[in-house]
């Protein structure tokens, strides 16, 4: 597809009137003749011209940073300048933007160390003696200071009775899961595998490596829903991450969604039972609904998906949001909620073609969403820096959470009291009384961005991990003391609770690449 001669002739013409340059106009027009020209003049928009060139710089920018297959966008936009488009070719912007994403890292790598050279010294001085003055942000909340600093005494170390290293995993891990019925633990990797291990029987392997059983993930044929064979690795296929997973509730189903943008279905002894493959971008979430006979994926795409569970086809599919998908929450078997980088989220029921609702309160990224056990408060935090609690059937903003500073990129109900728990990249994990939207209690012990939180299954624990600090705390959630660490190799990803609340897992990053089980003794 090209422009003719005569067209591009209109366009300048039609830019020459646009932009007052009367003289001009009329002397191009008669040299160009573009008064005998077949085009119709109305049904050209305005501003036609500088729209081609704009979308013109825009393909030499996504051109540009295509990766070496040129099958996938791999870069940062940003790193290109409107005066290298028009001055470079395409070689030449690639290698700009190579050259301009390495000096980034190594911007990236010192700034890091420079923050965590500052964190230590701080750490020391604190160790030393008491401090004057400061802003002490787990004092804000009156009787709860003590609490907030993590409480009085030392907590317990991990000792190694009490840990269990499931190894095999390549690449990071970043997210895990316990089985609801059994003591199988499923984690996802950045190594295009996911793994169910089972507590009960893993034992080291000759190389000291606990297997578990492998789940291998391999880009399908979007011709088909066709799955390789796990040993079918030498065909070309190209393997991508796995980035979310979920037990159906009886716990005899696992999906696993991928990078690749396929959801699929194993079995609990890690056999396939079918591939989901109608995204057309990565999935970042996807969750069982209570019934167990339908799954709701959200992507990047844009779109969410609610799938037959039974048939592994489309039973609806939702396009409401302008943006990527990043989380999907079930309020029942027939109600959800998705959240996005558009900002908005948005409540719809399968059957309808419209949301039921949708809240536009938050000014930045929604990364994460969760219904209250009760099913009608839906909580949501965001980029800017909030948690906001929504009374859906209400249709209403019930509490909107600003003491963070940072980013907000999880959250987690209490099973019971009405209790939200958020965390956050300003490396504190804060606890809200959502009766009343107020702050109780700050966990702060953590030295880097908080990625995860989890409520024990009775309510009385929670599970924070930071990266890329790789601290796994242990916190009493009635008096905020921290009773237990563990610091493993790599930054923590995701942390999740058996179902018994007797252990709790961590998915670590490089350089060890492995999930953490820590058995909780009741001694502490």
């Amino acid at each position: 597809m090209a422009l003719s001669s005569d067209e591009l002739n209109f366009l300048i013409f039609r830019y020459l009137q646009e932009s007052g340059f009367s003289h001009s106009a009329f002397t191009f027009g008669c040299e160009s003749a573009v008064s005998s020209l077949a085009i119709s003049g109305p049904d050209v928009p305005p501003g036609a011209l500088v729209s081609f060139l704009q979308k013109g710089l825009q393909y030499l920018e996504l051109e540009s940073n295509l990766n070496e297959a040129g099958t996938d966008v791999d870069g940062d936009f940003r790193l290109l300048t409107p005066h290298d488009l028009l001055y470079k070719d395409v070689p030449e912007l690639k290698r700009v933007v190579l050259a301009r994403r390495a000096e980034a890292r190594a911007n990236d790598a010192a700034a890091a160390s420079e923050k965590r050279a500052s964190e230590k010294a701080a750490a020391m001085a604190a160790a030393s003696g008491p401090a004057a003055g400061g802003d002490n942000d787990a004092g804000r909340n009156g009787d709860d200071n003590d609490a907030a600093a993590g409480g009085s005494g030392e907590p317990m170390a991990v000792d190694a009775s009490q840990l269990t290293e499931l190894r095999g995993h390549q690449q990071e891990v970043f997210i895990c899961a316990w089985n609801p019925n059994q003591s199988l633990l499923a984690s996802g990797s950045g190594d295009a595998t996911a793994r169910i291990w089972d507590l009960d029987k893993v034992s080291p392997s000759e190389d000291g490596t606990e297997q578990g059983v492998v789940l291998r993930h391999l880009a399908p044929s979007r011709a088909g829903n066709v799955q390789p064979s796990a040993a079918s690795n030498s065909g070309g296929e190209k393997a991508k991450d796995v980035t979310t997973l979920d037990w159906n509730p009886t716990g005899t189903l696992l999906a696993t969604g991928s990078y690749d943008g396929v959801a699929r279905i194993w079995s609990a002894s890690g056999s396939l039972v079918g591939t989901l493959a109608k995204h057309q971008g990565p999935i970042f979430s996807l969750k069982w609904n209570k019934r167990g006979d339908a799954l709701l994926s959200g992507s990047v795409d844009r779109t969410a998906i609610v799938w037959d569970a039974a048939s592994c086809t489309v039973k609806q599919s939702f396009e409401f949001h302008s943006a990527p998908t990043l989380d999907v929450d079930w309020r029942d078997d027939t109600m959800f909620a998705t959240c996005s980088t558009d900002k908005t989220i948005h409540v719809c029921r399968l059957g309808l073609n419209r949301p039921l609702r949708t809240f536009t309160g938050h000014k930045d990224e929604v990364n994460a969403i969760k219904w209250d056990p009760s099913g009608r408060l839906l909580a949501s935090c965001s980029d800017d820096k909030t948690a906001k609690v929504w009374d859906t059937d209400a249709g209403e903003l019930l509490h909107d959470m600003r003491e963070h500073k940072k980013e907000i990129y999880t959250l987690k109900w209490a099973p019971v009291a009405p209790l939200l728990a958020t965390a956050s990249f300003d490396a504190t994990v804060k606890l809200w009384d959502v009766e009343t939207g107020r702050c109780v209690r700050t966990l702060n012990q953590h030295r880097d961005a908080v990625y995860s939180v989890a409520f024990s299954p009775d309510g009385k624990l929670i599970a924070s991990g930071s990266s890329p600090e790789g601290m796994l705390n242990i916190w009493e959630a009635q008096s905020g003391k921290l009773i237990k660490q563990y610091k493993g190799g790599g930054g923590i990803f995701d942390v999740s609770w058996d179902r018994e609340g007797r252990r709790v897992a961590a998915c670590f990053g490089e350089p060890k690449n492995v999930v953490a089980v820590v058995d909780m003794d009741v001694r502490m």
